[in-house]
């Protein structure tokens, strides 16, 4: 994918002048088409699948189907083709997690202004992980208090010194190709290998899958031989 190609984005809220300020902000921005909107979550994985979104902006909380079930569904039936930003208010923060384990890219507040919102998206179509700031203390105290396991520990264990190097610094929301390559000092192409290769070797779904596992087993990455 290339920020040069139209990336295609639905809105889906049960709010409706809520998605016409989402809809507005996004008509200006370059290489940005909305190709519909939805109000319930049922509407949602319809019209994401039928219009071939590339990014769903998704309420967690909406009429028929709730967000998490609707961004599962999408991810799944989509073949992970179409990426799913959560939209979140700050007292929907115990929602974050199950959204992201049902497959959403990451999460927006819903207080974005434009270009946080642009830049989501964008980083979403790219497979970027949409962490940093956007993961607020409830979510990563969540994270914190998961057992690491010794399957865990066998993951963590299975990476290269590199790859554990990449796991750490997507889980401190270092998540562009170009930020990791200058990190590490390697080529685009080698960051892509080691991602997809950490990603195989933990059983994680996708980027941000990749780094909240991450957040949680730190300690373990902290330890591992530099090689």
């Amino acid at each position: 994918m290339t920020e040069s190609a139209s990336i295609r984005v639905l809105i889906a809220d049960d709010n409706r002048p809520f998605r016409r300020g989402v809809r507005l902000r996004l008509e200006n921005a370059d290489g940005i088409t909305v190709v519909g909107e939805a109000g319930t979550g049922r509407d949602a994985v319809k019209g994401a699948l039928a219009e071939h979104a590339d990014v769903v902006l998704m309420d967690l909380e909406m009429p028929e189907m709730n967000g998490i079930d609707a961004t599962r569904t999408v991810v799944e039936e989509s073949g992970g083709s179409t990426r799913v930003i959560a939209l979140t208010s700050h007292g929907e923060d115990h929602l974050v997690m199950s959204a992201l384990s049902s497959g959403a890219s990451g999460y927006l507040l819903k207080t974005h202004d434009s270009s946080q919102l642009v830049d989501a998206i964008r980083a979403a179509h790219r497979g970027e992980a949409l962490m940093s700031s956007r993961v607020t203390r409830s979510v990563l105290t969540d994270i914190a208090r998961r057992r690491i396991t010794d399957q865990d520990r066998a993951k963590a264990a299975s990476l290269s010194p590199s790859e554990a190097r990449v796991v750490s610094l997507l889980s401190d929301g270092i998540t562009s190709n170009e930020q990791l390559a200058a990190e590490l000092v390697v080529s685009i192409n080698t960051v892509r290998s080691h991602v997809q290769s950490s990603m195989r070797k933990t059983g994680a779904a996708d980027r941000t899958q990749l780094a909240l596992w991450g957040v949680r087993v730190r300690s373990v990455l902290a330890a591992h031989p530099n090689g």
